[in-house]
């Protein structure tokens, strides 16, 4: 089995996920037999490289999936649920890093440092968690752990890819008409993302929160499969092109320590710690861009709560906020 190779299929191949998709399997060396990439009628002509060798990108079709054993899937909701169906008919098994199935019952939401065990459950199509929902669980699970989370409050800084390509474009164009004086034009956003803070992520919902927030908190619970942690979000847009930060704050049923927290994080699967405030180390988006990594630092007591433990998340967004995690659990899979 070992030797085993196989067929895959990357579903919205043509965007920021689905290039970070053949990066990562080319750099992991996935065993792939024949490589399939599927995006809209927009993509028709394009062709990509994989391994050095240039791929056609195929329309996205209910036939598609013939003979496909694995599917990694990044084309949006609608999609999802419109085409994996046939793929799981067809004998796929499906990542899909989307929204359409992450709150189904039977559908297993993974985050392989976490509840990896999850997967052998699956009925043909696994879900891959909100990205600011994965870096703050991998943060979050070997504390509560150790002390059990009553309660979390975390504010998100969510970098522009997390919102696609003509998301990133547009904070180049606006950054260099700011710059040179001249008028901003905002189409993707609703408001300027240059020099600004949009504290909106997705739509308002009827309690005031945004779907981002709301995913944030349904997310975790599901993951760490307890539903009595406590967990508030606000999501924020700021102009960074990669990598999303948190600002998060615990509180624990049982105490723990700064130190204890530092030690436990060194040692957590996933989680590199960089927290030297002498020196001025401490984890920041631009130094986590292209990196595997959840970064831990500012690790600190919360003065205003006995059992408070307050710290700072960074982790490049469409590496391990989708596309590195998604290929985890296909490596699971496989083995």
């Amino acid at each position: 089995m070992q030797n085993k190779k196989y067929n895959v299929a990357v579903m919205g191949a043509t965007g920021v996920v689905g290039n970070c998709f053949l990066r990562i399997l080319e750099e992991k060396k996935f065993p792939i037999n024949k490589l399939r990439l599927l995006a809209s009628e927009r993509s028709i002509g394009e062709k990509l490289k994989f391994n050095g060798k240039s791929y056609p990108v195929e329309v996205l079709g209910h036939d598609s999936f013939e003979g496909i054993d694995i599917v990694l899937s990044s084309a949006g909701a609608s999609r999802s649920l419109e085409f994996l169906p046939s793929a799981v008919k067809a004998g796929a098994v499906c990542v899909d890093n989307t929204s359409a199935y992450r709150m189904e019952k039977d559908v297993p939401l993974v985050v392989p440092e976490v509840n990896a065990h999850r997967i052998k459950g699956h009925k043909g199509i696994i879900a891959n968690p909100n990205c600011s929902t994965i870096q703050m669980v991998v943060a979050l699970y070997p504390i509560h752990k150790a002390a059990k989370i009553k309660r979390v409050v975390v504010t998100t800084y969510q970098s522009v890819s997390g919102a696609g390509q003509k998301k990133i474009q547009e904070l180049r164009e606006q950054s260099k008409d700011f710059l040179a004086g001249k008028k901003i034009k905002s189409v993707e956003f609703p408001h300027p993302i240059a020099f600004n803070l949009i504290p909106q992520i997705d739509l308002f919902m009827d309690n005031g929160y945004t779907k981002e927030e709301m995913k944030m908190v349904n997310e975790t619970k599901k993951i760490m499969d307890d539903d009595s942690i406590q967990l508030n979000a606000t999501c924020v847009r700021v102009p960074v092109f990669y990598s999303h930060s948190e600002s998060i704050n615990i509180e624990t049923e049982k105490y723990i320590g700064a130190d204890e927290v530092r030690k436990i994080l060194t040692k957590a699967p996933g989680v590199k710690v960089v927290d030297d405030p002498k020196n001025k180390s401490y984890p920041m988006p631009i130094y986590a861009e292209g990196k595997d990594e959840i970064f831990v630092g500012r690790i600190r007591k919360d003065e205003s709560v006995h059992n408070g433990i307050s710290m700072w998340v960074v982790s490049d967004n469409i590496r391990k906020g989708a596309a590195l995690n998604a290929i985890q659990i296909a490596e699971i899979l496989i083995k």
